[in-house]
């Protein structure tokens, strides 16, 4: 890594250098672009190369997947929330020299925010960090129709470059050598790897998306690598250096010495790895505490972050945790308490479940979510003041005569009570760290 130093007026930024990577991207959603990116990287590990995960777009279900068979923690990487240049510090921060970058796509190639391949999207965020793209085509009932296909995307490709094809559901090795000859005679990016059509490999779900990983009753590694045929050596001797990345100006230590206490559990496991680094540059201790294991936040806290996760999973448990008495107590005494989506629904009255059960949670606040069966917000969303952030939820709000408690020009505004402010959004705090730090009191100490 180079640093940054100063001669005389001129300043020179540090650069940071960026392992070799790419991305692997759908052509669709649910195309099965996760299974081949957790097979592809079952497949490094398995070869001694050393994994750095990453994940497109706003999601905590397929990093923990990531995290789980790597054994690091995989960012979040997208060019509407965190910027362009904090995407590409993130990678060379998280990807050292010696790795291999593996970045799983969301949604296909070039969809995102709006437009084809605008900011949030896949192919935007090739582009910005100069790694080329591994397409993953569901090809069941397919044969020389892969051929337009990928030309197609191969034709939109501004930018980055579409390295090679891994097909999916593939139905045998001659499948496999049609789909092959048919890019070939158009001289398309090459059939680097396919996956058999194996109802093994397929990972559970449910209303967010896949199970976690510790709910399944096994990992699913050996069958993922072993549905998988991938020339690994033609893939690696393909992947081209990326550009040395600029550091961004670190922001002020702006909750310097304060304590965070964080809720950390399988009721609220929806943490941005990025999040949390935030709160230790930002000079903030996040101690973690356990609402389904009775746990109370600490007593020293100055203040209280309750991010989502699954609380209609647990409500039983969460009705009878004793951490809601002192959670109450701080809120009446004016402990700024951040609440999002699933950490909302958990400071309401009442949570009303799947199966129609109604659940008494915190009573911090004076509302009543209920499940739908249904998806019931989903997009970007950006404060007034900028911080960005991302609502996806099966669950609606009763209206209350609270005022809300953020300024949207679309999607959940939330609740406000004195300090503590909920809504359905997920926030990414490096995104406006000076607004994100005073939702956690900054300015109640006078650090902004």
């Amino acid at each position: 890594m180079l640093f940054s130093f100063h001669v005389g007026a001129r300043t020179y930024h540090r650069l940071m250098e960026t392992a070799p990577g790419f991305l692997i991207a759908g052509a669709h959603s649910r195309s099965g672009k996760t299974t081949v990116a957790l097979a592809v990287m079952a497949a490094l590990k398995a070869a001694g190369q050393t994994v750095a995960p990453f994940k497109a777009g706003p999601d905590f279900i397929d990093p923990q997947w990531h995290a789980a068979l790597c054994g690091t923690p995989s960012y979040s990487l997208d060019t509407f929330m965190a910027g362009e240049s904090e995407c590409r510090a993130l990678l060379a921060r998280h990807a050292p020299p010696g790795a291999v970058a593996v970045v799983e796509g969301v949604m296909g190639l070039y969809d995102g925010k709006s437009g084809v391949g605008g900011p949030g999207s896949t192919a935007d965020l090739a582009r910005c960090l100069g790694l080329p793209v591994l397409l993953v085509v569901d090809a069941k009932g397919m044969a020389g129709s892969i051929a337009p296909l990928v030309s197609g995307f191969v034709g939109f490709a501004r930018g980055f470059e579409i390295l090679g094809v891994i097909a999916n559901r593939v139905g045998s090795t001659r499948h496999a050598e049609i789909l092959a000859q048919a890019l070939g005679e158009f001289n398309l990016p090459p059939l680097l790897g396919w996956m058999r059509q194996d109802p093994a490999v397929a990972l559970g779900e449910r209303h967010l998306g896949l199970i976690l990983p510790e709910d399944q009753p096994a990992p699913p590694w050996a069958n993922l690598t072993a549905a998988l045929t991938l020339d690994l050596d033609r893939l690696l001797e393909r992947l081209p250096r990326p550009a040395a990345a600029e550091a961004p100006s670190p922001s002020p230590p702006l909750l310097r010495g304060r304590i965070i206490g964080v809720a950390r559990d399988a009721a609220f496991c929806f943490l941005y790895p990025a999040n949390l680094a935030w709160l230790e540059a930002m000079g903030a201790e996040a101690r973690f505490f356990s609402p389904l294991a009775g746990e109370p936040p600490p007593s020293d806290a100055n203040a209280l972050w309750l991010p989502g996760g699954y609380p209609e999973l647990h409500a039983a448990a969460l009705s009878r945790s004793p951490t809601w008495e002192g959670v109450r107590r701080m809120a009446e005494g004016g402990t700024p308490i951040l609440a999002e989506c699933g950490g909302m629904m958990a400071l309401g009255e009442f949570l009303t479940d799947h199966g129609g059960a109604s659940w008494p949670m915190a009573g911090v606040l004076p509302i009543h979510t209920r499940m739908t069966g249904k998806l019931a917000g989903l997009g970007y969303r950006q404060e007034a003041g900028g911080a960005r952030g991302h609502e996806f939820h099966h669950s609606v709000r009763d209206p209350s005569p609270l005022p809300p408690a953020f300024q949207l020009d679309r999607g959940d505004g939330g609740v406000r009570r004195n300090n503590v402010r909920a809504s359905y959004v997920h926030w990414y705090f490096p995104s406006q760290p000076e607004q994100c730090a005073r939702w956690l009191g900054a300015d109640e100490y006078g650090v902004c």
